[in-house]
């Protein structure tokens, strides 16, 4: 996938303790907001622009570690940046996203989060867990734009739900050539993989059709078994989809949990990846 550069945010206040990298900042409790964010999988909730409150896609996230580097998703296209805390102020810089199209809606709530993250300093406000509430976090603008967020737990292979996003494959068998025609599915596909790793099973959807095979899992694989399908006959366009998701039960396929994101690679090449449906 191709990768562009966006153009810098720099926070322009400053205060007597310096400039410092998130993680490394000072602050602390409720209301510091620059202690708390980092080394969090922050799920964006919404997005307020001009008073208008828009909710995020479900793929919208962002985490900061403890150097400063971020990675997350706009909604559509992941992106990395780098982050600096002056007091209780974030600023993000060095954008980089990748280039996929996907529906006007996620683009839209993309566009203008990634203004927003670009507009200077942002004021951080985190609230502490309680009892069985998460994390909370708020970024407000220098125009008085906020994104919520709320921290989100790592989601285990066995027994969560995952919604496939993107199909595609790589240019060769161990996963590690360039991304090919790597596009989200369809908005009438349904497709989802639910794993039972005392079962040894899989079962879920691909498109159209239901579909259920073994899969053992090992380190950083699972090997499936054939897999046996519905005879449902839908439309054309996710009949296809349908072909190429299959593909992926070829014998050993290498996987990837990155916090509540699956990615698996056949040895064919298939590629795959899938959020974690809430």
């Amino acid at each position: 996938m191709t990768v562009l550069p966006f153009a810098a945010a720099c926070g322009s206040e400053k205060d007597s303790g310096g400039s410092q990298t998130v993680g490394t900042g000072t602050g602390t409790g409720a209301g510091s907001g620059t202690s708390d964010v980092t080394g969090v999988h922050w799920t964006v909730d919404d997005l307020t622009v001009d008073g208008k409150k828009s909710a995020a896609p479900a793929s919208a996230w962002l985490e900061i570690d403890k150097n400063g580097k971020v990675s997350g998703n706009l909604g559509c296209n992941g992106f990395g940046a780098d982050a600096t805390v002056d007091g209780d102020g974030i600023s993000f810089a060095q954008f980089l996203s990748t280039d996929m199209a996907c529906g006007n809606d996620p683009m839209t709530f993309e566009s203008n989060l990634t203004k927003a993250l670009k507009d200077g300093t942002l004021t951080a406000k985190a609230t502490e867990a309680a009892a069985k509430n998460p994390k909370q976090l708020t970024l407000t603008t220098k125009t008085g734009d906020t994104i919520h967020l709320t921290e989100e737990k790592a989601a285990p292979l066995s027994g969560t739900k995952w919604t496939i996003t993107t199909l595609g494959a790589t240019s060769d068998s161990d996963g590690n050539g360039d991304s090919q025609a790597v596009a989200p599915l369809p908005s009438a596909a349904e497709a989802y993989l639910v794993f039972d790793q005392k079962k040894g099973t899989v079962s879920g959807k691909v498109g159209c059709n239901n579909v259920s095979a073994e899969a053992t899992v090992s380190d950083g694989d699972i090997t499936f078994g054939s897999p046996a399908t519905t005879r449902r006959m839908c439309d054309g366009s996710l009949m296809e989809v349908e072909k190429e998701l299959l593909k992926i039960f070829d014998g050993k396929t290498a996987y990837k949990i990155d916090h509540r994101n699956l990615s698996l690679t056949s040895v064919n090449g298939t590629t795959v990846s899938a959020n974690a449906a809430d």
